[in-house]
């Protein structure tokens, strides 16, 4: 085990080893502060500053460990007769019990009872800790979000009986009777094009029965899996596919008529088994209305589009914060690397992305809080709102990551420290729950098919009126959003423009995080929320920087007399005052 103490005698490597991830992350708190309920938050930042710890160090532990002991698929038992089962590292099953048992992360959406609440949690909490628990690991999350999502697509869509039968062991914190969930989608003739699954579903004595092979299964050993399959003669397309709940076991204790063929070796997420199934006229259950499993479905798969994206945010603050650490505890050439006009370019580079990510995530998980509730257009805010997150938060997620490892040097190729297993996993959240073309292409389906755009550009500029700046320093990001909103809507209508519809989507993203991180600079100083006695306009001053860097033309071949003096204090988390904020945006 990694022994938890200060820098070690002789040598100049720096190791952050034993920190707190919560409490060495000040804007976290800020953050949580505005976006949460203050008697909520009370309640719950023991929890925060409990899991930040751990995750600092024993977390990291586990993680690093199972990330060595991959899991094994056993087919028989010693005797020859037939036992399918998943050896799991017991790294990884601690690891399940801290996030099922003590923290509750899957249960919290969907009862009370967790932290002591009489009442469901609202989703910022959960993502909030999720955001904390994948800076130490990323493979278990999965699973996580699976079971999750899948609880609530049973409770959503599933009968009575299958909701009374199954509900108390997905949100169960007592891991011998918990159950965990999947999601079996994907087929070797159908990835991201879900309308030509071929898995079959035939009505044979009074029950489903599911045949065919589906391709790619994390979690493939879950008690329970949501399953697309096309009825015995159904129509073509995702019209004619239905939605099934499979158990792993029987009501009456058999196994379910399906097979783990084998599982993957993958670049990462190297610590949760993902694997191939063989549908063998497996018992499966319908959820909902027949024909409207892909529509269904889709509400699973946009929770764990969230989720990834939450995935992707905490990867990118974890590099960061290691990257900084670095920096300010390195020296070389008699300076510390923080000193250093370039390393200090790179790091505003990585820090950028971070806070963009962080800001959308959080503030979309508000969003759905108040979408689950029904109130205006918030469905819609969050049906568009999704997609952009799995595009751009998760592709930031690979650069930044890829960076981090360079700041450390080589040390950070060196598998004892946890750069290349972020490195790796980071890779994950432009593939899975669909691609990137997939994903923009989504939200020009969003703008054109269901007029989400509208609603999310009226939003954004209601965001911009709560900003307490005079309207010359609002205009470029208003500008800003008309302009990528008028570029997604010109290539979600017209099929000629389709090559330029990630060009669209990363700007109409760029324009959201800036306003969402502008209102947000505005509203904690306006409430002093984050507890400072003086200003802190540092996250309008990163949003000045997304508008200046990814939503304006640059010449190549200019140069500035110097860089800003305030690079280092945005950098270094040094409080920026609005007077400073506002003769940056002026006068550049």
């Amino acid at each position: 085990m990694h022994q938890l103490s200060s820098q070690p005698a002789g040598s100049n490597i720096p190791d952050s080893y034993g920190s707190n991830l919560f409490v060495g992350d000040a804007d976290f708190l800020s953050l949580l502060q505005l976006y949460l309920d203050p008697a909520l938050l009370m309640r719950v930042k023991p929890e925060f500053e409990y899991l930040g710890r751990l995750a600092g160090g024993p977390l990291e532990d586990l993680a690093m460990t199972a990330d060595k002991n991959a899991p094994v698929l056993h087919l028989r038992a010693r005797n020859g007769a037939d036992q399918e089962w998943i050896e799991k590292h017991p790294s990884y099953l601690e690891l399940e019990r801290y996030a099922y048992g003590e923290f509750g992360l899957a249960a919290m959406s969907h009862r009370g009872g967790v932290f002591g609440s009489n009442d469901k949690l609202p989703p910022l909490v959960k993502y909030g800790l999720v955001y904390l628990f994948v800076q130490a690991e990323f493979g278990l999350c999965c699973p996580l979000s699976m079971t999750d999502s899948l609880t609530r697509t049973l409770t959503k869509f599933g009968s009575q009986d299958l909701i009374d039968r199954y509900f108390d062991e997905l949100t169960s914190q007592d891991m011998d009777e918990a159950a965990q969930g999947a999601m079996f989608i994907t087929e070797q003739i159908a990835g991201s094009d879900v309308g030509v699954i071929e898995t079959e579903a035939r009505f044979e004595d009074g029950e489903w029965r599911l045949f065919g092979d589906k391709w790619f299964c994390s979690n493939p050993d879950a008690e329970l899996a949501m399953v697309l399959a096309r009825p015995e003669g159904g129509q073509a397309g995702t019209k004619g596919l239905n939605l099934f709940l499979l158990p792993r076991n029987l009501p009456d204790g058999r196994r379910n008529d399906y097979q783990i063929t084998r599982l993957k070796e993958k670049l990462g997420t190297r610590s949760m088994a993902s694997g191939e199934i063989s549908l063998n006229g497996a018992v499966a259950y319908m959820v909902g209305d027949p024909g409207q499993g892909f529509k269904q479905m889709t509400d699973m798969i946009n929770m764990s589009r969230l989720s990834n994206g939450v995935r992707s945010a905490g990867l990118m603050r974890k590099s960061f914060s290691e990257a900084l650490y670095n920096c300010e505890n390195r020296q070389a050439f008699g300076k510390a690397l923080i000193d250093l006009p370039l390393q200090l370019r790179q790091m505003i580079k990585m820090l950028v992305p971070t806070e963009q990510g962080r800001s959308i995530v959080l503030h979309t998980a508000k969003v759905l809080e108040k979408a689950d509730q029904g109130e205006g257009s918030y469905p819609k805010l969050l049906r568009i709102l999704t997609p952009l997150i799995k595009f751009k938060t998760c592709r930031d997620a690979r650069k930044v990551a890829s960076d981090a490892m360079e700041v450390r040097g080589g040390c950070g190729y060196i598998e004892e420290w946890s750069d290349p297993r972020i490195v790796r996993d980071a890779q994950l959240g432009s593939v899975w729950e669909g691609t990137s073309n997939i994903v923009a292409l989504d939200v020009a389906r969003a703008t054109r098919r269901e007029d989400a755009l509208t609603p999310l550009v009226d939003y954004l500029n209601g965001l911009l009126d709560q900003v307490e700046l005079d309207a010359d320093c609002k205009a470029p990001f208003a500008e800003s959003l008309q302009n990528g909103a008028e570029m997604m809507q010109k290539v979600a209508n017209d099929r000629a423009l389709e090559g330029y519809v990630r060009q669209a989507a990363s700007a109409l993203y760029h324009a959201t995080t800036a306003i969402i991180m502008l209102w947000e600079a505005s509203q904690l100083n306006a409430g002093k929320l984050d507890g400072s006695e003086g200003e802190r306009w540092n996250r309008a001053l990163l949003a000045k920087l997304v508008l200046d860097h990814r939503l304006t033309s640059a010449d190549p071949f200019s140069l500035p007399e110097a860089d800003p003096n305030w690079i280092k204090d945005l950098v270094t988390n040094q409080p920026i005052s609005k007077k400073r904020f506002v003769e940056v945006m002026r006068y550049g």
